[in-house]
């Protein structure tokens, strides 16, 4: 298996599959482990001047009303803090504004595109590994990078759909 140090991330793009599946308590995080597990790969790319995409579900979103209580807003502010650094938040799993995000960003730039299950109130897109999806967030960058142990077994668009389009190894 291929690991992050085995690919030539120097100046890319890397999408990076997050395990932000954090608990959250009135719209706060109660435990932030996994967000701290990332922090090495998410770093061990800045340390190479990429432009870090990061994606990752939370909770399970089924109607319109799971929407507020699983937004990655929180996740974006926090991971902010404990890189030191400003983390770009898109509200849109993909679309024109995302895309215009991923266009502006500069070496060092770290964003966290909004919950990836988001894409499941429509034909559970995410979960369902619709071919299209994990092939257009793929499009948004050169390297994929797995991070998300914890739901590597998961046939998602944001991990098998997109790692079948780009060259991609374990964080």
């Amino acid at each position: 298996m291929k690991t992050i140090k085995d690919l030539d991330i120097e100046n890319k793009k890397v999408i990076i599959r997050c395990d932000f599946n954090v608990p959250m308590k009135d719209g706060h995080i109660v435990d932030d482990t996994r967000i701290v597990g990332a922090l090495e790969t998410i770093q061990y790319c800045l340390d190479k001047n990429c432009r870090v995409i990061l994606l990752s579900h939370l909770g399970r979103v089924k109607e319109e009303s799971d929407l507020a209580k699983n937004d990655l807003a929180p996740v974006a502010s926090r991971l902010a803090e404990l890189l030191k650094k400003d983390v770009l938040f898109s509200e849109k799993t993909r679309g024109d504004e995302l895309e215009a995000v991923v266009e502006s960003m500069e070496a060092g730039d770290v964003l966290l595109v909004q919950n990836t299950r988001y894409e499941d109130l429509d034909g559970k897109k995410e979960s369902g590994n619709d071919k299209e999806l994990g092939a257009y967030w793929a499009s948004l960058g050169d390297v994929f990078i797995n991070d998300a142990f914890g739901t590597i077994h998961r046939a998602h668009a944001s991990n098998c759909g997109i790692a079948s389009h780009l060259p991609s190894a374990a964080g």
